[in-house]
Formats: C-alpha cells, structure tokens, sequence
C-alpha cells in the first residue's frame, strides 16, 4: 500500500518515494511543461527531464482539440486514457505532475487524474515544478523514458465540471473565481481570445495568489484564509482563460481543507475562450464583478 500524499508534494519527498527498492512503487512522474502562446516545452523536456519522468502535451494529450467548447476543452476518455497508460499509469499508481515554474500548469494534470477516479491522496503537483527539482540539485537527465505501458482505466466524473449556463447561474448564486491576471479580468488585455472582459458577477481571484513571495505554494491556513475572503462559506466555482490555471483553485481548496475532496470547487472548463466565443453571452468589464 501506499502512503497517501498531499495534493502538493516538495521536490525533496518525490525524491525520497523514487529513491524506494522497489520500482514498483515509484510514482509515474508527468511531465507537463506548458506555456500560453509558446514556444513548445516539448524540447525542454527533451534536454533536460527528471529521470524517468513522461511528457504529456496540454493540447493534444491532456485536451481534445478547440473548438467552441474552448482551447482546452475536456479530452475523450479515449484520448486522455491512452496518454496515461503511454506514461505507464496503472490503476493503483501514485501520479506526480510537474510544469517549469510554480505548478499552477501542473494542476490541471492534477484536475484531470481526479476527474478520472484517481481519489485524493494518489495524485499530486510538484511544488515549484522543474525549476525546483534543479534547484535542490536533484538529478536531471536527457534519456528519454520508456515506461512498461500502463493499465489505468479512466472513469470520467470525480470532479464537478460547470458549463456556460451553470458558471453563470453560480456567479449570481454563489461566487465565481476567476483565476486570470487582473488585466485580462478588466479587459484591458486580451491575447487569445475573442473578447476582453469576464463573466459578469465573477470575482478575480489571479491563479498567482496561491503563491508565496518565493514562488512556492503558501502553507494551507494562509491558502484557507485567503479562499474563505474570497468565498465565504458559499458554493463556489473557477474558470480562467481555458480550464488549466484555475485548476489550482480547486487544488488550493482541497490541499488547505477548505473544501474537502468529496466537495469540491466545480471548475468551468470551457472558461473565457468558451464563453467569449459566444456573441449571445454578455461580458462584463473593468474591476468590478
């Protein structure tokens, strides 16, 4: 068996699960290196990885293709299955996902592992990614990993998953997060999607606010106070430009026990490049919901 993990786990504790005898109880290691606009991190990962850690791609392993459901719509069970088992996950494995700075990419590998019945306590994000892995003077290595593939079978529906309709009930309901930066959530700056705004009623709440002046993920009751100022005890939701960096909302949440994990932040997928794709939906502007 084993030992359940923290939704984020320190560089220093991933080094110590796959330092175990036995290989059959290291975790599978993701590699999901992403950034808005590019360039590639395909390459990166290429150069320089954690050892036998996989690669999987935002757009094309851990997403269907866009379309008017967003740039990151929700990938097919298909799809998302056999990029896992690709990366050798089996039912039963312990899943540790990474990007190249804080993690905030990286909790959208988390959101979809969880929406795929991996129960808490199995999957988690590196905390500081990459960069924080280098740092310690961990061991990097350029030999791409071959893993024996994996076995896991995705049983879509952990997670709640918000539509257009829902998230705009919610932001008059409840509240709605939005995880963008403060100049996309204005509407002063816009850089891939049709409109500039957000949805109306939504709070800003960036994705960076999870983090500590180091880069690092705050400790779990500064995570709590911060939540409970935004949100209360009301039901809560999170989008963002297509479904990834709000994903470290709900982690933040279940990671600071301020939503337990069998009541979890719904998260709209489809987020601003699904609702701004829609001429009939309104767009609020300017700081206020």
């Amino acid at each position: 068996m084993f030992a359940p993990m923290d939704p984020l786990l320190p560089v220093a504790r991933l080094a110590e699960l796959s330092a175990d005898p036995d290989p059959a109880r290291h975790p599978v290691v993701l590699d999901v290196r992403w950034r808005l606009g590019g360039p590639p991190a395909r390459p990166d990962h290429d150069a320089a990885h954690i050892p036998g850690a996989v690669f999987l791609d935002m757009d094309t392993d851990l997403a269907d293709p866009p379309g008017p459901e967003g740039r990151h719509p929700l990938p097919s069970v298909e799809r998302l299955q056999a990029a896992l088992r690709r990366a050798g996950v089996c039912d039963g494995s312990l899943v540790v996902a990474h990007d190249d700075a804080q993690g905030v990419q990286a909790a959208r590998a988390w959101w979809l592992l969880r929406w795929a019945g991996f129960a808490s306590g199995t999957v988690a994000v590196l905390d500081g990614g990459f960069r924080a892995w280098v740092e310690a003077g961990l061991p990097t290595t350029d030999e791409p990993s071959r893993p024996a593939p994996g076995d896991v079978t995705v049983r879509p529906g952990g997670m709640p998953v918000l539509d257009a309709d829902e998230a705009a009930a919610l932001a008059r309901s409840g509240v709605l997060l939005d995880a963008r930066a403060p100049e996309r959530y204005r509407g002063e700056h816009e850089p891939v999607d049709p409109k500039a705004g957000h949805i109306p009623g939504a709070h800003n709440a960036p994705a960076t606010g999870v983090l500590g002046a180091d880069g690092r993920w705050l400790p779990p009751a500064a995570l709590a106070e911060w939540l409970g100022r935004l949100a209360g005890e009301r039901e809560v939701g999170a989008y963002c430009g297509s479904g990834a960096t709000a994903s470290a909302l709900v982690l933040a949440a279940e990671y600071a026990g301020y939503r337990e994990p069998e009541r979890p932040i719904g998260l709209y997928v489809g987020s601003w490049s699904n609702w701004s794709a829609d001429p009939a939906r309104a767009v609020a502007t300017g700081a206020a919901p």
